[in-house]
């Protein structure tokens, strides 16, 4: 599907990098066939040497000749990197952004009526292959432009698709849920360390009971509900852990966590 396309690359961060090594890694695409634009320098020479891509300063020389053009950008310099790449993306490609709270007539606007937009909004842990992300279309994508990109993002992870007034509220949740999640195992280190245990173990033992736990949600057929009451016997250990977080009101913050993080992705987009 992709091996037989150029893409150009507009920034080359971490997430970036992530889509890099996936594609490349799972065989979607050759290094030679893609093209990263960075303007540090510094950064595109990691990105040769770990991967073997094609590097440049120039934005609009990444895609001139792209099939499929990955807009990789903070969101706050995302106009003026489109102001930059009018007239340089070919009229055929199927532009990518993975940009908070960037609607998609946003892009269209600057990159001209037409022009085949697919929004996603991944996450980090794509870094090691277990990303999540959620896709949307823009008005003028197709069905084939849309099952290009899940086959992209599908090689960091998993994929959903949703309607893009839902993309903020996907931001909020998964797009900024690993911080929640990182928070979650920093306080599990720190209060095993306070119970007697050395910070290597605590960590390891917080972190991996996370991690399993995430696995049985996806994997189970059993809901999250369910399968937190088959580990709160009564009177055990585990239902006077969870009395201790629904007294300090655990479940309310987390939604008040993702209901900021939502408007905060609106604001990015310019929408109240």
């Amino acid at each position: 599907m992709l091996k037989e396309k150029r893409i150009g690359m507009i920034g080359g961060g971490k997430m970036g990098g992530a889509l890099m090594g996936g594609m490349i890694s799972g065989g979607l695409v050759k290094a030679e066939a893609l093209t990263v634009a960075d303007k540090d320098e510094d950064r595109l020479g990691e990105l040769v040497k770990a991967y073997g891509v094609t590097v440049t300063v120039d934005n609009r020389e990444a895609v001139r000749r792209a099939d499929v053009v990955i807009l990789a950008v903070k969101p706050q310099n995302m106009a003026d990197v489109l102001d930059e790449l009018a007239g340089a993306v070919m009229p055929s490609a199927l532009v990518i952004s993975i940009a908070a709270g960037i609607a998609t007539a946003f892009i269209e606007e600057r990159l001209g009526e037409g022009v085949r937009i697919v929004r996603v909004m991944p996450n980090m842990p794509a870094l090691i292959g277990e990303g999540a992300a959620a896709l949307c279309c823009g008005v003028s994508a197709t069905e084939a432009d849309l099952e290009l990109a899940r086959h992209i993002f599908g090689a960091v992870g998993i994929t959903v698709e949703v309607k893009e007034t839902l993309m903020d509220a996907v931001t909020g949740l998964s797009g900024s849920g690993p911080g929640y999640a990182f928070l979650i195992i920093e306080a599990l280190t720190d209060a095993g360390i306070r119970m007697g245990l050395g910070r290597e173990v605590a960590l390891k033992l917080s972190a991996q009971s996370l991690f399993g736990a995430a696995k049985l949600c996806l994997l189970g057929k059993k809901p999250p509900a369910e399968l937190r009451a088959m580990v709160a016997s009564p009177g055990g250990t585990t239902l006077a852990g969870l009395k201790a977080l629904e007294e300090g009101r655990l479940r309310e913050t987390l939604i008040s966590a993702v209901e900021a993080a939502t408007r905060r992705s609106a604001e990015l987009g310019g929408r109240k």
